[in-house]
């Protein structure tokens, strides 16, 4: 049954001609020095089995290799966390440890390339979509991180499957992108704090010089030979910010989001600021398919929002199918007695619906 499920997750990753994978991260620090790591993950094919993994210290794991066999890198959890995992609860995609490390994978089509599996280093090969599991456990700051990195081989489930690229925070604000291109470990130091997908994380710094004229608020009435030119409405200073869902106009709008979003007062504050922010960057299910072509039954490609709290240990979601956010607070789990959970992220998969009586 696991060769089967992970030769499932493999078609899922190859299907990139209709619709793909298609993550925002933003960051943001409140006027307290609270720093908050919040991102969305998109998939308009199925629902992604979203699950919540609470991990005990100690808690030991096995790598899958290609072809689907668990017999890659063992690993046990040197600090307890807590996942977001998709379609089965190894492949975790989002989390934060007790240490206040949070990681992520966001999908990373066409420009990503790991190393051949070579069966000779099956002891320290590690599959990509289980190395957020890894980091999580193993590290606590992004230097150790970077450090230990190095010493494993991060390999494909199904070579033929696409890439993911990596972002990792840690509690002194300090950010890094990694980035595996011709089988080299690429880290970036990420001090705008922004990630979506494709192309490499360079470029897409480099892109926002394109838009270096755009700015927030309204312009100014301005005369255009002898008649006079205004603003139609609020924000025009921004006319011209990329509104279509591809990673780099993505990119874009989320960096000038969160640059010109008013400064929180703490925690809270920022937490509700970045979901508000990234409901900008919620997908229709329309918007991934053809004309002709018939949505898939999931209300949203935007299946869950996450943001979390790395100066408090808290993490919080939402989902497509119910806008209420939720939240783990890490400092109150016991990661040296609780026991290994897994749990959907929605039990009733609708959204909740309150009627206001009027008496």
């Amino acid at each position: 049954m696991k060769r089967l499920f992970l030769l499932g997750i493999a078609a899922m990753l190859l299907s990139t001609n209709t619709f793909s994978w298609a993550c925002t991260g933003i960051t943001l620090t409140a006027k307290d020095g609270s720093k908050i790591v919040a991102r969305t993950i998109e998939w308009g094919g199925s629902d992604l089995n979203s699950q919540y993994v609470i991990v005990p210290r100690g808690y030991q794991q096995q790598s899958f290799i290609p072809g689907g066999e668990q017999t890659g890198l063992k690993f046990t959890a040197r600090y307890g966390y807590v996942g977001l995992a998709v379609e089965q609860k190894e492949f975790i995609a989002e989390g934060l440890n007790e240490a206040g490390l949070s990681a992520g994978l966001f999908y990373f089509p066409g420009y990503g390339q790991y190393e051949a599996y070579n069966p000779t280093h099956q002891a320290t090969s590690i599959a990509d979509l289980q190395l957020v599991a890894w980091i999580l456990g193993s590290f606590s700051t992004i230097d150790e991180a970077v450090k230990g990195l190095k010493t494993v081989h991060v390999v494909s489930i199904d070579p033929r499957a696409s890439t993911v690229h990596w972002r990792m925070t840690d509690v002194s604000g300090r950010q890094v992108v990694l980035e595996i291109v011709g089988g080299q470990l690429n880290f970036y130091e990420n001090k705008l704090g922004v990630l979506t997908n494709s192309p490499g994380f360079e470029w897409q710094i480099t892109n926002l010089n394109n838009y270096i004229n755009l700015y927030p608020g309204t312009t100014d009435t301005k005369s255009f030979g002898d008649i006079t030119l205004s603003s139609f409405g609020a924000g025009s200073g921004f006319i011209g910010l990329p509104g279509d869902i591809t990673p780099p106009s993505r990119f874009v709008r989320a960096a000038f989001y969160q640059t010109t979003a008013p400064e929180q007062n703490d925690a809270i504050g920022a937490v509700t600021q970045s979901f508000h922010i990234l409901n900008n960057f919620d997908i229709p299910i329309g918007a991934e398919f053809l004309a002709g072509q018939t949505p898939t039954d999931i209300p949203s490609a935007t299946q869950w929002t996450s943001s979390a709290d790395v100066t408090h240990r808290v993490l919080y979601y939402r989902t497509m199918y119910n806008s209420a956010i939720r939240s783990f607070d890490l400092k109150s789990i016991d990661f040296g007695r609780v026991k290994y959970q897994v749990q959907p992220l929605d039990v009733n998969k609708q959204q909740p619906i309150q009627t206001i009586s009027i008496k």
